[in-house]
C-alpha cells in the first residue's frame, strides 16, 4: 500500500472542510479493505512529525485491529487483517510502543491486548523476550514500556483459572521479582514518573491474582516481600506535587492511584485467598495452609498499618482519596467475622463510629450543593448510592450493617451514639443546631433498621417514640435534604407495627404534604415512602380516595429524574387500585408512553453522540432500567383492564410507538419487557386486532434482524398471536407463513441451543392444535425437523429437548395420523418413532404431556387396518398398554399440577425475614437513664463470648450454593439421552386446545367406537391386555361416565343462574 497517499488520506479527514473529509474518510474505508493497510498505519505512527496525524493513525489502527484482528461477526463487512502479514506487524508492535509518546501509547495497550488475546504465546512467543528486554533496560521509558507489556498480558489472563493460566505462571516467575525491585525503588522517591511506574506494577499484581494466586506468589519469599511493599506505598507520605488543589484531579494523580491499587491487592489478598472463612470447598484445598498463615500473621499487620492511616486521617495530619477510604473501611468490614482480626478492631469500634463512620455518613459540602443545583443527581448519588462502590459512604453503611449484625454489644454502641447527636440537637439553641450531624444520625439509624426491627429484638418497642421525639419534627425543617431524610428513614422503617394508629395518620399527612414539597429530592422520598403504607388498611381506602391525583404526582416525578424506584411504586399503585385507575387508564398509559419516549429519545441521543464505549455503557444502564420500571408498569396496568375489552383496543394504539421504538432501535435490554407488554395485550384481549396483526408483521422483521436469540421472551406473544389469530391465519396465509418461518429459523439458526429450540417445538405445536387442517403443506416439515435430531442426535443430548422434539412428532400424528405414518414410512422412521415414544412414556410427566400422547394414541386407534404400515403392526397393540399407563399416572400429575398452581402464595414471606437480623433469646439491657434516651443502653450481660468467636461468613456460604448449582447446570447441559433426568415442569402460562380435552370421555368414546366399528381389530389388540390393564381401562369408561354427569350437572347449574338473573 501506498503509505504517502495514506497518509495524505488521514491528512484530508482533519480539514474543516466538511466535502473534503467525507472523501477522505470514503478512501479510508475502501483503503482498510486492501492488503497492507495495518503495515502502513504503523509506518505513519512510527515515522510522521506531526502529531494529529500520527495520533488519527493509530486511532485508525486500533479501530482495525480490535475489529478485525480475527474475522468478526459484529463487524461481518469489514475484511479481516491478512494471515500474511500478521508475524511482521507483531514484531514492529512493541518497538514502536517504546518510543512513542504516552497518547500513542495509550492507543496501541488495547489492541497489543486484542493481539495477545487471540496469539499468545502460540503465534507470537517473542513477546516476552522483548518485554524482559525493556524491564532490564536503563533507560526509563524502555522500564516503562516494559511494564505496560506486562500489564497488557496479566489483563489476557485475569479471569482466567487452572490449566489456562499456565503461561501467565511463567511469565509472572520470570518478571516478578524484576518489578518487585523496581517496585521497592520507585517507592522511595517521588516524582509524578515514578508514581506512574509504581501504579503500573501494582496493577500488573492486581491482574495477576485477581481470579487464582499461583503457588509461586504463596509462599513467604515473595508473599512477604511484595505485602511489604504495598504496606509501604500505604504509609508513604504523599509527594507534595501529588496534592493538587484540585480535589478531583488529585484523586487521578499517579501517587494516589498507586496508593489505591496498594489498598486494593492487599483487600484483595485478604477476602479471596487469606480469610479461612471465605474459603468454598473449590478453593479450599489450594488456600487453606495459605489462608491460616495470613489471617495470623498478615492481616493483622495490614489492619494496624490501616489503623494508622485512618488516625492520621481523623486528626487532619493526612488526606486520603475517596477510593482510599473506601477500601481501608472495606477491609475493616472484613475484619468483623473472624476472631483473629476482630480482637484487633473490637477495641476500635466506638472511635470508628464517632470518627470515621458517622463522618463519612454526614452530607458533605459537595452533598449540599448537589442537593441545590442539581437535585437529580444528588438523587441518583443517594438513592443508587449502592452502585458507587467506590464511595466511603457506602462502604461505612457496610460496615456498619456487618458489626451491628453479627457483633451485638456494637448495637448498643451504636445507637447511644446516635441517641447523644439527636439529644445535643434537640436541646441546642434553634442557631445552635447542627442540621448535618441530625441527618447523618437519621442516616445511621435507618441504615439499622432491619436490626432494629429483627425477631426479638429488645429496641423495636422503642422506635415509635424515636420518631415522635425526633423524626416528626424535621418534616417542617427549613432544610431540605433533613425533610428528605426523614421521609427515608419513615420507608426504612416500613416494617414497624406502630402502637398508635395516630401515628399512622401523622406518617401520611406528612408523606403526601411532602409530595409537594418544592425540592425534588423530598418529593422523590416521600413518594418511596408512600408505597410500604399501603399494607396499613385504614391508609390504603384514604389513599382510594387521592390515588388519581398521587398517581399524576409520580408521572411528573417520572418526568423530573429519571429513578427506576419510582416505576416500582407506580407498578404496585397501578396492581392494588387498579378499579380506582381504570377510568383514567388510557390517560395513565399515554402518559407513561410519553415519559418512555422520552428516556429512550434521551438513551439514543446519547448514544449517538458519545463514542466512549464504557461511559456510555453506564448510562445506558441508568436510562435502560427507568425505562424498563415503566414499561412494567404499563404492563402491569394492560393485566388490570382483562375485563374492558374497548379500553385495551385504545391502549393498543397508544401503545404502538412505545413497540416500535424499541424494536425498530433494537434496544435489546428492553425487549423482555416490551414482549411481556405485547403479551399482555393480546392475552388480555383473547383477540388480535389490525394493531397487533401490524406489530406481528414487525416482530417477525425483527427476529430476522439479529434478534433470534430472545425468542424465549417472544414465545408467549407468539403463542397467542397463534391461539387468538388462527382464524385470521387461516384467512390470510401470509401470517401463518411468518410464524413457520420463525419455527424453521429457530431449528436452523446457529445461534440457538436446546433451550431456544424448545420454543419452537411449542410453537409448532400450538400452529398444529389451533389451526387444525390448515397447516397440511407444513406438516411434513414438521415430522422431518424433529425426527432428523432424533435419529441422528448431537453428542451431549438434553433430555428435555429430546422430550419437546418426540412431543413435535406426536403433535402431528394427533393432527393428522394417515399423513404423519406416511412420512415417517418413507424415511424408515416409523419404528424407531414408536420404539422412542413408548419407552420414554413415564417421562412424559406433565398432564399436558399425557393428554397429549391419549388423544394421538386415539386418533391412531381410529385408522382403518389398511392404513397402519405393516412394519409396526404385530406392536399396534401397545397403544392400548401405553393408554394403561398414561391413565394410571394421570390422576397424580393432575394432583401435582394442582399444588403447583397453589405455590408461590408464600413465597414473599418465606424470604421476607432476614435470620442474620434475629436477636437471640434472653438479651437484656439497662433501661437506666430511659427518661433521657429514646433507646435503652447497653448491658454488660450481652452474649460476650458472640464478640470473641468466629462468625460464619454468608457470602462464603453464597459461593459454594453458586458452586453446587453450576455443578448442577453442567450436569443438565451435559446430560445425554438416558433415562435418568429431571422431568418436565407444569406450565400454566401458556393456554392450549388440549386444556378443555376431557381425556377419559375421549379415549372412552374412542375405545367404545372401535369396538362397535372394528371389532376383529378391537379383539385382537385387547386379548394382549392383562387382567390389571384390563381392569384400568374399565375404571377409565366408568371414570369418563361420572366426568360426563358432573359435567352435565354443572353445565345446568349454570344456566339456573343465568336465567335466574
Amino acid at each position: 500500500m501506498d503509505v504517502k497517499a495514506l497518509r495524505d488520506c488521514i491528512s484530508s479527514t482533519l480539514q474543516a472542510n466538511a466535502d473534503i473529509r467525507r472523501h477522505a474518510e470514503l478512501q479510508l474505508k475502501q483503503a482498510e479493505q486492501s492488503p497492507g493497510f495495518v503495515g502502513a498505519l504503523i509506518d505513519i505512527v512510527e515515522s510522521e512529525p506531526d502529531q494529529n496525524i500520527k495520533l488519527s493513525a493509530v486511532v485508525y489502527l486500533k479501530n482495525k485491529v480490535t475489529r478485525s484482528w480475527e474475522f468478526n461477526e459484529d463487524f461481518p463487512k469489514v475484511a479481516p487483517v491478512p494471515e500474511e502479514e500478521k508475524p511482521a506487524f507483531r514484531e514492529r508492535l512493541v518497538p514502536v510502543l517504546a518510543s512513542s509518546p504516552p497518547q500513542i501509547r495509550g492507543q496501541l495497550l488495547p489492541l497489543i491486548g486484542k493481539i495477545l488475546h487471540n496469539d499468545f504465546p502460540q503465534k507470537w512467543p517473542s513477546y516476552m523476550d522483548i518485554t524482559l528486554q525493556l524491564l532490564n533496560a536503563n533507560e526509563i521509558q524502555s522500564v516503562f514500556a516494559g511494564l505496560q507489556c506486562l500489564l497488557a498480558l496479566c489483563r489476557v489472563y485475569r479471569y482466567k483459572s487452572g490449566d489456562k493460566r499456565d503461561e501467565l505462571d511463567t511469565v509472572t516467575q520470570a518478571t516478578f521479582p524484576l518489578i518487585l525491585s523496581i517496585g521497592n525503588r520507585l517507592v522511595q522517591e517521588t516524582s509524578t514518573e515514578a508514581g506512574e511506574m509504581l501504579k503500573l506494577i501494582l496493577k500488573i499484581y492486581k491482574h495477576a491474582v485477581y481470579y487464582e494466586l499461583a503457588a509461586h506468589l504463596r509462599g513467604e519469599s515473595s508473599i512477604v516481600p511484595w505485602a511489604t511493599l504495598f504496606i509501604n506505598v500505604v504509609r508513604k507520605e504523599a509527594p507534595p506535587e501529588s496534592m493538587l488543589e484540585d480535589v478531583d484531579e488529585r484523586e487521578q494523580h499517579a501517587w494516589w492511584k498507586a496508593k489505591k491499587w496498594a489498598y486494593s491487592n492487599l483487600n484483595r489478598l485478604f477476602v479471596r485467598y487469606g480469610n479461612p472463612s471465605c474459603m468454598t470447598s473449590v478453593n479450599a484445598e489450594n488456600y487453606k495452609e495459605f489462608a491460616k498463615m495470613f489471617i495470623n500473621n498478615f492481616a493483622p499487620e495490614i489492619l494496624k498499618a490501616y489503623l494508622q492511616q485512618i488516625e492520621l486521617w481523623v486528626s487532619k495530619r493526612t488526606w486520603l482519596s475517596k477510593i482510599c477510604l473506601s477500601f481501608i473501611v472495606a477491609y475493616m468490614d472484613e475484619c468483623v467475622k473472624p476472631k483473629v482480626t476482630w480482637q484487633h478492631l473490637s477495641p476500635h469500634v466506638d472511635n470508628l463510629v464517632a470518627h470515621v463512620l458517622f463522618p463519612l455518613l454526614c452530607q458533605t459540602d459537595e452533598d449540599l450543593e448537589l442537593f441545590e443545583s442539581d437535585p437529580a443527581e444528588y438523587l441518583h448519588r443517594k438513592i443508587n448510592f449502592f452502585e458507587e462502590v467506590s464511595a466511603p459512604d457506602v462502604a461505612a453503611t457496610n460496615f456498619l450493617v456487618t458489626v451491628t449484625r453479627n457483633r451485638r454489644k456494637t448495637t448498643f454502641t451504636v445507637l447511644n451514639f446516635v441517641n447523644e447527636i439527636v439529644n445535643r440537637y434537640e436541646q441546642a439553641p434553634e442557631n445552635e443546631k447542627n442540621h448535618r450531624e441530625k441527618e447523618g444520625a437519621l442516616r445511621m439509624i435507618g441504615t439499622l433498621a432491619d436490626i432494629i426491627l429483627g425477631k426479638k429484638s429488645p429496641i423495636a418497642n422503642n422506635v415509635e417514640y424515636f420518631f415522635v421525639r425526633h423524626v416528626f419534627p424535621e418534616f417542617r425543617s427549613p432544610h431540605g435534604y433533613l425533610r428528605a431524610r426523614a421521609c427515608d428513614v419513615l420507608e426504612k422503617f416500613s416494617e414497624l407495627d406502630f402502637q398508635d394508629h395516630n401515628n399512622i395518620v401523622v406518617i401520611y399527612q406528612n408523606i403526601l404534604q411532602s409530595l409537594q414539597d418544592p425540592a425534588l429530592p423530598v418529593r422523590v422520598e416521600a413518594a418511596l415512602a408512600l408505597q410500604p403504607l399501603i399494607r396499613h388498611e385504614f391508609i390504603r381506602k384514604s389513599m382510594q380516595e387521592n390515588i388519581p391525583q398521587i398517581m399524576q404526582q409520580l408521572l411528573k416525578l417520572t418526568n423530573e429524574v429519571d429513578v427506576d424506584a419510582l416505576a416500582n411504586v407506580m407498578e404496585e399503585f397501578v396492581e392494588v387500585f387498579a378499579s380506582e385507575l381504570t377510568p383514567f387508564a388510557v390517560e395513565l398509559t399515554e402518559q407513561l408512553r410519553d415519559t418512555y419516549l422520552r428516556i429512550v429519545s434521551e438513551l439514543m441521543e446519547k448514544s449517538s453522540g458519545n463514542s466512549d464505549e464504557e461511559t456510555f455503557g453506564e448510562y445506558l444502564d441508568d436510562k435502560s432500567i427507568t425505562a424498563l420500571g415503566v414499561l412494567q408498569t404499563i404492563g402491569t396496568l394492560i393485566l388490570t383492564l382483562e375485563s374492558t375489552p374497548e379500553v385495551l383496543l385504545h391502549l393498543e394504539n397508544v401503545l404502538v410507538p412505545v413497540i416500535t421504538i424499541t424494536l425498530e432501535n433494537k434496544l435489546f435490554e428492553l425487549y423482555n419487557e416490551v414482549f411481556e407488554i405485547i403479551d399482555s395485550c393480546t392475552f388480555s384481549a383473547k383477540s388480535i386486532s389490525p394493531t397487533m396483526w401490524m406489530i406481528f408483521e414487525l416482530i417477525h422483521k425483527t427476529f430476522k434482524d439479529r434478534a433470534e436469540i430472545y425468542v424465549e421472551d417472544m414465545l408467549p406473544s407468539l403463542d397467542n398471536y397463534i391461539t387468538y389469530g388462527a382464524e385470521m391465519m387461516r384467512q390470510n396465509p401470509a401470517y401463518l407463513d411468518l410464524i413457520v418461518d420463525i419455527i424453521q429459523t429457530i431449528f436452523t439458526h446457529d445461534r440457538l441451543g436446546a433451550m431456544d429450540r424448545i420454543c419452537g417445538c411449542k410453537l409448532a405445536e400450538a400452529v398444529m392444535l389451533n389451526i387444525r387442517g390448515g397447516v397440511d403443506k407444513y406438516l411434513q416439515h414438521f415430522i422431518e425437523i424433529p425426527m432428523q435430531c432424533l435419529i441422528n442426535p448431537p453428542a451431549k443430548l438434553v433430555k428435555s429437548y429430546q422430550l419437546h422434539l418426540m412431543e413435535m412428532v406426536i403433535n402431528c400424528v394427533y393432527y393428522n395420523p394417515v399423513v404423519t405414518l406416511q412420512v415417517l414410512e418413507q424415511h424408515g422412521w416409523t419404528n424407531k418413532f414408536f420404539s422412542l415414544w413408548f419407552s420414554n412414556i413415564d417421562n412424559f410427566s406433565r398432564v399436558h404431556d399425557k393428554k397429549l400422547s391419549i388423544v394421538a394414541i386415539c386418533a391412531l386407534l381410529q385408522l382403518r387396518p389398511e392404513q397402519i404400515p405393516q412394519t409396526i403392526q404385530p406392536g399396534w397393540h401397545r397403544l392400548l398398554q401405553g393408554s394403561v399407563r398414561l391413565f394410571e399416572t394421570l390422576p397424580v400429575a393432575m394432583k401435582n399440577r394442582e399444588e403447583i398452581s397453589k405455590e408461590g402464595l408464600g413465597l414473599e414471606d418465606e424470604f421476607r425475614s432476614d435470620d442474620g437480623n434475629d436477636w437471640e433469646e434472653g438479651t437484656e439491657w439497662n433501661d437506666e437513664e430511659s427518661t433521657l434516651l429514646a433507646f435503652p443502653r447497653a448491658s454488660n450481660h450481652i452474649d460476650p463470648c458472640q464478640d470473641e468467636a468466629d462468625l460464619p461468613d454468608e457470602s462464603a456460604a453464597y459461593l459454594e450454593f453458586l458452586n453446587s448449582e453450576s455443578a448442577k447446570l453442567k450436569d443438565t447441559i451435559e446430560y445425554e439421552d438416558t433415562d435418568d433426568g429431571e422431568e418436565l415442569e407444569e406450565e400454566s402460562m401458556l393456554e392450549s386446545p388440549l386444556d378443555s380435552v376431557e381425556p377419559y370421555i375421549m379415549f372412552r368414546d374412542t375405545f367404545l367406537g372401535l369396538k362397535n366399528q372394528q371389532p376383529q381389530l378391537y379383539e385382537s389388540l385387547t386379548k394382549s391386555l392383562t387382567a390389571e390393564e384390563q381392569t384400568v381401562i374399565g375404571g377409565v369408561v366408568e371414570q369418563a361416565s361420572l366426568n360426563e354427569a358432573t359435567a352435565a350437572a354443572t353445565a345446568a347449574a349454570l344456566r339456573l343462574q343465568t336465567n335466574g338473573n
